[in-house]
């Protein structure tokens, strides 16, 4: 009996970032590549708040958190949701410590993914920063935010529509840095085929777009094309009044 064919594919990825209108930059996002498993990447998004640098101080812990976990990772031997709720509890933990020494109160979104050998993709989220997964234009899944407007949404008091008009938008019911436990969102993606996309955006960007959209310009452009354009079109439908925005974006292709 022969075995199956080996299914050959490449990753395209691309990360944007922009301050929009705000006078400072508190987004923080990175892809990194594994240094010993060439086929295996983490995506990382943080959008840090409190205080002109509170809020910096908070993404930039997230992100050196994530690269200290990833370097220790070991794709073949560890277990991958385990490296997920790792990087959400130490990241908090060491916001909390950087709290002590600062004026500001650092808190963070975070959102990541770990697309592994063979396809394999775990996702963490805490926060209203969103991982989504395409397949082709058409949204498969995506996280649901940890926010006053969703637990509406949810209870059926407001609709997707009305929450990116409500007022206490902004209002999140956990994220990093905080007295209580931060949440611990964590979903395994099942399949991840040629052709799928998964991108991780802070609200900065998704705000000024329908899953649709978001869709369109993932499967109809480059990695690097459809970030430089969405942040255009972020930029454009934000009318200068736009909050820090930034997106990881990683593309699957198949190899002929």
């Amino acid at each position: 009996m022969s075995a199956a064919p080996t299914l050959a594919y490449r990753m395209l990825a691309a990360t944007g970032l922009h301050k929009g209108d705000r006078p400072y930059q508190q987004d923080q996002v990175q892809i990194l590549r594994h240094g010993r498993a060439r086929d295996c990447l983490l995506a990382v998004l943080a959008d840090g708040m409190g205080g002109k640098s509170g809020g910096r101080k908070a993404a930039d812990q997230v992100i050196h958190t994530a690269r200290q976990l990833f370097d220790r990772y070991v794709p073949a031997k560890d277990d991958p949701a385990e490296l997920m709720r790792q990087l959400v509890l130490e990241s908090h933990l060491m916001i909390k410590l950087t709290a002590i020494t600062a004026e500001e109160e650092p808190h963070s979104t975070l959102a990541a993914f770990l697309l592994g050998p063979g396809l394999a993709c775990h996702v963490v989220h805490a926060g209203d920063s969103r991982v989504y997964h395409f397949r082709g234009a058409e949204m498969v899944s995506r996280t649901m935010d940890n926010s006053y407007v969703q637990r509406l949404i949810d209870e059926g008091k407001i609709t997707e529509d009305q929450a990116n008009s409500h007022p206490q938008g902004n209002l999140l019911t956990g994220c990093l840095g905080t007295e209580d436990d931060p949440p611990v969102s964590l979903h395994r993606i099942d399949a991840v085929l040629p052709g799928d996309a998964l991108l991780c955006c802070s609200d900065g960007l998704w705000h000024y777009f329908t899953p649709r959209e978001l869709g369109m310009y993932v499967n109809s452009f480059s990695p690097r094309e459809a970030a430089e354009m969405m942040v255009t079109r972020a930029r454009q439908r934000a009318n200068a009044q736009g909050d820090n925005l930034s997106l990881a974006l990683v593309r699957v292709e198949a190899i002929a």
